[in-house]
């Protein structure tokens, strides 16, 4: 069935003669390198990069390049930490292509492209073309880029929108934060425990030991990292998880590798092993006699169809 209208369709967009930045954005305002970040979000590994507009695996709805949104709505996303001056900033699917320097007609057809293919084809069959790259792109790779670079710097925006220390973090700790919520968006706060563990409004569920004293800087990303590692985001998505949380490390960047190897042993523990006794051979012997054959003669081929 055809997409019913978005109330991003009828979002104003930016004036095109003269467009407002739709972020206060510096790259000298953030330790990592935005690149890096991009390289990241385009890795097949993860978001996935597919030049035509695609259906959301869960939603349906029509995506792009690194899973940019095409029809969502300007979000209220109020700012609930008195401590923290930040907005977010949640603008339409509409604003942020324009923001990306595209005509707001050719995000129409490709919005209206997309209602063809999907009422012709179904989801299982746009999947299929997904897979099998036969799918008539609609971007270059060049604005493609530019759109995952504007989606980037929303998320990091955000990113110091949850976080009231997020100057203070380390560069490793302020590109996972970013690619949280590039990941999730508004559905970031959902995680309550996470987020009161980052800006120390929650309790430590496992102090340190009382000989210790007080909570060190350790402990506080130990905290959050825990917090995360109970999630059922990182139970789901445990690879990506693992690289994520692993970044949340203060001394991440002394060994990278060590850190998301102990991360991943915790999201996948390695399967208990459980040793049989062998039966012994008076039993092993009746067992085989029941059957009228000898011990170690073959199953016969009709054995070997049933057992199939």
């Amino acid at each position: 069935m055809p997409r019913s209208q978005s109330p991003a369709d009828t979002i104003p967009l930016l004036s095109t003669t003269a467009p407002q930045p739709l972020f206060d954005f510096k790259e000298s305002d953030i330790k990592f390198n935005l690149q890096s970040l991009m390289d990241v979000l385009r890795d097949r590994r993860h978001e996935g990069w597919v030049l035509a507009a695609y259906p959301d695996p869960k939603t349906t709805r029509p995506l792009i390049g690194a899973g940019f949104s095409l029809d969502v709505a300007t979000t209220d996303h109020p700012q609930t930490d008195p401590l923290n001056p930040h907005p977010f900033i949640e603008p339409s699917s509409a604003q942020l292509w324009q923001a990306a320097g595209f005509d707001a007609d050719r995000l129409q057809r490709i919005l209206d492209q997309y209602d063809r293919n999907l009422s012709a084809w179904g989801t299982k069959r746009y999947r299929r073309k997904i897979r099998a790259h036969t799918l008539t792109p609609e971007l270059t790779e060049e604005e493609a880029t530019r759109l995952l670079r504007i989606s980037a710097i929303q998320a990091v925006v955000n990113a110091r929108a949850y976080c009231r220390d997020f100057d203070k973090l380390t560069a490793p700790q302020q590109m996972a934060l970013s690619q949280l919520v590039f990941q999730m968006g508004v559905n970031l706060e959902e995680f309550v425990q996470f987020l009161g563990v980052l800006n120390g409004n929650a309790i430590i569920s496992e102090p340190p030991q009382p000989s210790v004293g007080a909570v060190t800087d350790a402990d506080h990303w130990n905290a959050v990292q825990r917090t995360l590692i109970d999630s059922q985001w990182a139970r789901r998505y445990s690879d990506r998880a693992s690289t994520v949380i692993a970044m949340f490390d203060p001394i991440y960047v002394q060994d990278p590798g060590g850190a998301e190897r102990r991360v991943a042993a915790t999201l996948r523990p390695p399967p208990t092993k459980h040793h049989r006794k062998a039966p012994p051979a008076a039993s092993l012997r009746a067992s085989n006699e029941s059957h009228g054959k000898a011990p170690g003669k073959k199953a016969s081929s009709q054995h070997k169809r049933k057992l199939t």
